[in-house]
């Protein structure tokens, strides 16, 4: 398609969805043509209609490397693309300028003006993430949302083999989520982020940043970082900042990963916590056994029905709030109950810390304490409360926040896969993964004869949903049967006693 015809079809969508205005448009299609090697522009072009910004991008990038202009890799269209789209993005001041106007009206406004630009600006990956296999499961426990996540394509072996030739020994900028990414052109083994914008707060008198996950796993997926590089640590400041973030933006939920390996996130380098507008499973989720601790008269405390053990606390109070937070943290990093086979300590090594979420919920604030455990054995090598070998075929990783929360990110893995363990239950083909094999059968004999092209989706995507409440169930360190169930009790009752605060 004609090269003209696309620049001018990415100006008019810039300009309609307001990222440049109309004085804009002579100066951005100079930049653009510069970047294109172009050296003239007809008169009277006009764009293409019906096309997205992505869309328009692809081709755009198509262009330069037939001309030519970029190489053969993933990492240099990424870059390139990135650098065409800065012309078109406001420089960090003015964004941050727009954002608190909008906030000025409601904060709700402010959220949605920059995830929209976020969008626009093709730095949230919306062609990509439209890939993913997306939907809910039915569980005793609410509706699980599971997704599998398609958005980053697996690359072949010349792929990876020229990306380690080329990769650089570079240290700048220090990790993912340090504020240098903003602007950065990126390179092999870096992700671009000439298109990127960070949103400036202060919680807790403390400098943090606001911005948006590229790859959204759902509604507005946001990630609230620390100015400064430094580990992630859960305390009381971090409670501190969590519910200073929920009273700023009360439309959104925040929360922390844990901060020790197997139990943690994928970065725990830098402090960092994602958030959004959107309602987990385990937001809805019933309370159970609640409980009154004597130094909080003002913070209502209970358990949670979900598969993982949950701590609820609710108060108008924030510094009370705080306070029992930070009691339970305390009390939990030490606790240990053998009949349930949960240590705090092997040696000085700590085992114990907690995955925190905040809301505010009909004007009280509201912290969701998930009580997690990094213990290792000889029969659980990685990790006790962690995945355990019999759904290893479908998830291994890591349960980080948004699991935690009620969302399974599955690897692409499966999309073949499935489709492989489909054929099979409907007898078109007898090859499947070796790794699945013995859950095949299993869903044979379960279901028998139910098995038909007209049900077999639905049934194989609920039965990888019940998979994953398995592996939530196994991250639990006070399991859902009788002994498991009185041992959480039998601590939540330790927690009513005198606090020494």
């Amino acid at each position: 398609m004609e090269i003209h015809a696309l620049i001018q079809s990415l100006l008019d969508q810039s300009m309609e969805c307001e990222m440049i205005e109309r004085e804009d448009e002579i100066y951005a299609r100079n930049q653009l043509m510069s970047l294109l090697q172009l050296a003239e522009f007809p008169e009277k072009m006009e764009g293409i209609k019906g096309v997205s910004i992505p869309e328009v991008l692809e081709q755009i990038i198509q262009y330069a490397f037939e001309k030519e202009m970029i190489g053969i890799l993933d990492a240099d269209r990424e870059i390139f693309s990135s650098k065409l789209m800065n012309v078109l993005v406001q420089r960090p001041s003015d964004v941050n300028r727009r954002f608190y106007r909008n906030y000025e009206k409601d904060p709700t406004c402010a959220t949605e003006y920059f995830y929209q630009l976020s969008q626009n600006s093709n730095y949230i990956q919306t062609k990509s993430i439209a890939k993913n296999i997306s939907y809910k499961t039915d569980t005793p426990y609410g509706e699980l949302d599971i997704t599998i996540n398609l958005s980053k394509p697996e690359k072949d072996p010349k792929q990876i083999a020229l990306e380690k030739e080329k990769k650089q020994d570079v240290q700048y900028p220090k990790c993912l989520l340090c504020e240098e990414n903003e602007g950065y052109e990126g390179r092999i083994g870096h992700p671009a982020r000439s298109n990127h914008r960070m949103i400036r707060l202060e919680l807790e008198d403390e400098p943090w940043y606001l911005q948006y996950s590229p790859y959204v796993y759902y509604n507005e997926h946001c990630i609230v970082l620390s100015k400064e590089h430094r580990d992630m640590k859960i305390s009381r400041k971090g409670f501190e900042r969590l519910l200073s973030f929920v009273e700023k933006f009360p439309h959104y939920f925040v929360g922390s990963n844990a901060d020790l390996p197997i139990v943690g996130g994928s970065i725990l380098t830098h402090d960092h916590y994602q958030g959004g507008n959107y309602e987990f499973a385990m937001a809805r989720a019933d309370e159970e056994y609640s409980f009154q601790m004597k130094e909080f008269s003002n913070v209502s405390a209970a358990t949670v029905k979900w598969p993982m053990s949950v701590i609820r606390l609710r108060s108008r109070m924030k510094e009370e709030l705080i306070q029992a937070a930070d009691y339970i943290l305390t009390s939990w990093k030490g606790y240990s109950d053998e009949k349930v086979d949960i240590h705090a300590y092997s040696g000085d090594t700590p085992h114990n810390t907690i995955t925190p979420i905040a809301r505010m919920r009909e004007g009280q604030f509201e912290l969701d304490l998930v009580l997690r455990n990094n213990r290792t054995s000889e029969k659980y090598p990685l990790g006790i409360f962690h995945p355990h070998s019999d759904v290893h075929h479908i998830k291994k990783e890591n349960i980080g926040l948004i699991e935690v929360m009620g969302l399974a990110v599955l690897p692409a893995r499966l999309k073949e896969e499935l489709e492989e363990v489909k054929a099979y239950l409907l007898g078109r083909s007898p090859i499947v993964k070796d790794y699945h094999l013995h859950w095949a059968e299993e869903l044979k004999s379960k279901y028998e004869a139910e098995w038909s092209e007209d049900t077999a989706e639905e049934m194989l995507r609920r039965e990888v949903g019940l998979k994953f409440q398995r592996v939530l169930e196994d991250a639990g360190v006070f399991k859902r049967d009788t002994i498991g169930q009185v041992a959480f009790q039998r601590f939540c009752e330790s927690l009513k006693m005198e606090a020494s605060l």
